[in-house]
C-alpha cells in the first residue's frame, strides 16, 4: 500500500518545480512592488504566506514579472491587473476544483488504481494528461475570448447607446421547481446527477441556441442571448428539453430584455432583477417574459405571447408578466 502523498510534492508535481523563495526574493526577481504582490496574490484567491515561508516557485516569479512589465509598459494599470488576477483566479479555481473531481474519479478507476506510483494516483494521472490539458484549455480559451470580442464588438454596433460594459441583452432565469423537497428525498449521490443533468442539458440547449451561460448555481441557471428570438426559444427548449432528458420537477422561466451592465463576466441591473423576479412568478413548466420582450415576439406567428394577471415586485414596481408559448400549443394554467 503506497503512502498518502505530501502536499509539498503535489505542489512540486503539478507547478512543475519545488518553492524556492520567500515573497520578498520572488518580488526582487520579478522587479516588481512589494505591496502590489500582495494584492495580486490576494486576488488570485490565495492564502496570505508568512514572511519567511519558502513558498514561491519559479513560475510565481515569472508570472509576477510578467504582470509587473505589463504596468510598467503602460498595458495594465494596477486596478485592471487587479480585475484581472480576480477573474482569472475566481475562474480558475472553479475549474481546477470541477477537473480535480472528474480526475480523481478516473483515478480511482480499478484499471488506474496502482501501489507503485510515489505522489498517488491522482497527481501521477494528473501530470500523465498536464500537457494535453494545458493545450486544450488554451485552445479553448482562445475560442470562448474570440466570442467574447465579437459578441462585444456586435453589441456596440447594433446601438447607438451601447457602451462598452452596458448594452441592451435577453436575460433568462431558468429553474427546478421544488428543488429544496427534491433534496430532501434524495441522497447526496442522486442529488448530485441530477444537478449535473439538469447542469449539462441546459448549458448545452443554450449553447446551441446562440445564447450564453452566465453561471449555474445548482438548481438555478442565469444565461443571456443577443436577440429575443433566441432567448425566447432557448427558453421553450428548457422548459421542455430538460425534463425529457432527465427525471426532475418541472423547469420554469424567466426572461427580461433590456440594458445590462457586464462586468467580471456577470451581468447585473433593473433587466436581470426583472429576469428573476419573472421566474419566481412563473408557475412549474410555464416561460414568463416581460412587457419589452413581449413587444419584440408579439408578431411571431410562431409563438403565443399572453398578457397574465399584473403582479407588484418589490423594488421593481408593478410588472406586467406575459406568457411565452408556441402557437400550436394548447393553452395551459394561467402563470
Amino acid at each position: 500500500m503506497s503512502s498518502r502523498p505530501d502536499p509539498s510534492e503535489i505542489e512540486a508535481v503539478l507547478l512543475g518545480g519545488e518553492a524556492r523563495y520567500t515573497r520578498e526574493e520572488a518580488v526582487q526577481l520579478a522587479g516588481a512592488d512589494g505591496d502590489f504582490s500582495k494584492r495580486v496574490w490576494r486576488a488570485l484567491g490565495f492564502a496570505t504566506r508568512g514572511e519567511d515561508a519558502v513558498a514561491f516557485t519559479d513560475g510565481d516569479v515569472e508570472a509576477l514579472r510578467i504582470t509587473s512589465e505589463l504596468m510598467k509598459n503602460g498595458v495594465l494599470d494596477e486596478d485592471a491587473a487587479i480585475r484581472l488576477a480576480r477573474a482569472m483566479g475566481q475562474t480558475m479555481a472553479r475549474l481546477a476544483e470541477w477537473q480535480t473531481s472528474i480526475l480523481s474519479t478516473l483515478s480511482h478507476a480499478p484499471e488506474k488504481s496502482t501501489d507503485e506510483e510515489p505522489h498517488g494516483p491522482l497527481v501521477g494521472f494528473s501530470q500523465e494528461l498536464m500537457p494535453d490539458i494545458e493545450s486544450l484549455l488554451l485552445y479553448i480559451w482562445r475560442r470562448q475570448l474570440a466570442a467574447s470580442v465579437a459578441r462585444r464588438i456586435a453589441f456596440l454596433r447594433s446601438s447607438e447607446d451601447a457602451a462598452p460594459t452596458y448594452f441592451p441583452l435577453a436575460v433568462g432565469f431558468a429553474d427546478l421547481v421544488s428543488f429544496t423537497t427534491l433534496s430532501r428525498e434524495l441522497d447526496e449521490v442522486e442529488l448530485a446527477e441530477v444537478v449535473e443533468g439538469f447542469e449539462s442539458t441546459a448549458t448545452d440547449i443554450v449553447a446551441s441556441g446562440g445564447g450564453r451561460v452566465v453561471k449555474t448555481l445548482g438548481d438555478e441557471i442565469l444565461y443571456v442571448a443577443n436577440t429575443g428570438a433566441q432567448a425566447a426559444e432557448i427558453a421553450l427548449q428548457l422548459a421542455d428539453g430538460v425534463k425529457t432528458h432527465i427525471e426532475v420537477p418541472d423547469v420554469r422561466v424567466g426572461l427580461a430584455y433590456g440594458p445590462v451592465l457586464a462586468l467580471l463576466g456577470d451581468v447585473f441591473g433593473t433587466t436581470v432583477n426583472r429576469s428573476s423576479r419573472l421566474t419566481s412568478f412563473a408557475r412549474p413548466g410555464t416561460i414568463l417574459i416581460d412587457d419589452a420582450l413581449a413587444e419584440l415576439l408579439r408578431d411571431d406567428p410562431a409563438l403565443q405571447v399572453v398578457a397574465v394577471r399584473a403582479r407588484h415586485a418589490h423594488g421593481l414596481g408593478q410588472l406586467q408578466p406575459y406568457a411565452l408559448r408556441r402557437s400550436f400549443e394548447p393553452a395551459g394554467p394561467e402563470a
